[in-house]
């Protein structure tokens, strides 16, 4: 199946949620990381939230790209 195909295909209920999931944590830890330097965030505070904008990014993409099977 071609990529863009893929991606504009329906997306099961459970990979909806997935995805919306992942957007949500994605856009926490951009927050999270976009703070006034001011603050003073410790560096694990803002490695976390690192990793919480990759996980969230893989699980937005992962959960966009399931389809339903016939």
């Amino acid at each position: 199946m071609e990529l863009l195909n893929r991606l504009t295909a329906p997306t099961p209920p459970f990979f909806q949620k997935v995805r919306n999931l992942g957007l949500l944590l994605t856009a926490v830890a951009s927050a999270v990381i976009g703070l006034p330097l001011e603050l003073e965030l410790p560096l694990t505070v803002l490695e976390i939230a690192g990793g919480l904008a990759v996980a969230g990014s893989m699980m937005a993409g992962l959960g966009q790209a399931a389809v339903k099977s016939e």
